[in-house]
């Protein structure tokens, strides 16, 4: 095994890779500088009857926005890329995945709820992997639908998918909403699970770095 995976052969706990950590963070950046610049590009031609809050969008004005949106974009796009590609070429998506039999959770719910609930570097229970591939189609969604909405006419043909150019606003808007209520979710558990913020941060396994070795 690579020192880039996150459980050694003798089955030593190992912290999050160094390539998972600089992607996430990357990720981090480039969400953060979307979700504030698309506030302000709403606030230029809103949907409802509600502006976000100046002081919480980025760009200063919708030129300023719409740049910091688009570099973002192709930020997001590439780090995701080559994210993806790191996943599956490791191993890493499908590296320790738990196998519950559907029939188990009806005999016994308890063995069931322990392993959705478990956190482990390096293995995705259950609620992980609905949550992330979930994210993942989510930024698929707001990329084409972004995409429709910069140039409707054209990628015309994409912008019919969402039912024209009100219609892939609307499911920009929405998808960025959901994304937000990921992110609000994702950092919650992280404060909860012992160490996991401070792995991804330093790399240390979970449990070092809840006790602070």
């Amino acid at each position: 095994m690579s020192q880039s995976q996150d459980r050694e052969a003798g089955g030593e706990a190992k912290g999050h890779a160094l390539f998972v950590r600089v992607t996430h963070w990357i990720n981090a950046l480039a969400v953060f500088i979307m979700i504030g610049s698309g506030w302000r590009i709403y606030d230029a031609s809103p949907l409802f009857n509600f502006r976000f809050p100046p002081d919480l969008t980025i760009g200063g004005w919708l030129a300023g926005a719409l740049a910091w949106h688009f570099a973002a974009m192709w930020l997001l796009v590439a780090n995701g890329v080559a994210y993806l590609a790191y996943g599956f070429v490791s191993g890493r998506f499908w590296r320790g995945l738990p196998r519950i039999p559907p029939s188990s959770a009806y005999r016994d719910p308890r063995p069931s709820w322990a392993t959705l609930t478990r956190h482990e570097i390096g293995a995705y229970n259950p609620v992980q992997r609905v949550l992330y591939t979930g994210v993942v189609a989510l930024l698929i969604l707001l990329v084409a639908s972004g995409v429709a909405v910069w140039k409707p006419v054209q990628f015309q043909h994409l912008a019919a998918l969402f039912g024209g150019y009100e219609g892939a606003r609307h499911a920009h808007f929405y998808a960025m909403a959901a994304l937000c209520a990921f992110i609000a979710l994702h950092v919650t558990l992280a404060f909860f699970a012992d160490g996991v913020l401070r792995s991804m941060i330093t790399g240390r396994p979970p449990t070092a770095a809840a006790s602070g070795e």
